[in-house]
């Protein structure tokens, strides 16, 4: 198996099980007993088994060859020799303690790049339409917010409208009084006629 499609293939097994902190270490310019290193924490017992059997049959699956398995019976360190390549699945503390980052990390092979670019690129897009949202809920907000003054300006010019036709009925009032008095005024000549013929009988 070609050592690229190899590396591919360990590392996807490794992350189906949840594995933590992968790195890669290209060897050759170290040693001539295999080309690339790994190195992959697991939080238990159980779960450092669990990663070396899925890099073994990942391994098989995809053709390659199983040289042997080491540390299985107690899960703290186990060794996957895959001939071209050497995966050591190790607990923290137990990574932490030997340090194979120091002796074999030289030269990192940095993989799944384009992954990380595209999650960030996903975030990103994510993060931009969020604001793009909020902001549409925002000039919603602006709207109803806006159209709720302008029922009060339409209440205080009905009220306007309302004082203006009551003041102009009330100038009508005085237009009776008037008309009273015209009428008391006519009155008068009545009273005067009535006197003077009065004054004639009595002649």
């Amino acid at each position: 198996m070609d050592i690229k499609k190899l590396q591919s293939t360990v590392i996807d097994a490794l992350e189906d099980v949840k594995a933590q902190d992968i790195r890669v270490y290209d060897t050759i310019h170290l040693t001539s007993m295999f080309d690339r290193l790994a190195i992959a924490s697991g939080t238990s017992n159980r779960q450092t088994k669990a990663l070396a059997a899925s890099v073994r049959d990942k391994v098989k699956e995809k053709g390659g060859h199983i040289v042997s398995i080491e540390g299985e019976d107690t899960g703290e360190w186990v060794l996957v020799d895959l001939g071209d390549m050497v995966v050591h699945i190790m607990q923290p503390a137990i990574r932490e303690y030997y340090r194979l980052e120091e002796i074999w990390g030289d030269k990192e092979v940095k993989f799944g790049a384009a992954k990380r670019i595209s999650k960030r690129t996903a975030s990103e897009d994510m993060a931009e339409e969020a604001p793009k949202k909020r902001s549409r809920h925002l000039v919603a907000s602006q709207t109803t917010v806006d159209d709720e003054p302008k029922k009060p300006a339409r209440k205080t010019a009905v009220k306007k409208t309302a004082a203006k036709t009551a003041s102009t009925r009330t100038p009508k009032a005085p237009t009776g009084k008037t008309v009273k008095v015209a009428a008391t005024k006519t009155a008068a000549p009545r009273k005067t006629a009535a006197k003077r013929s009065t004054k004639k009988a009595a002649e």
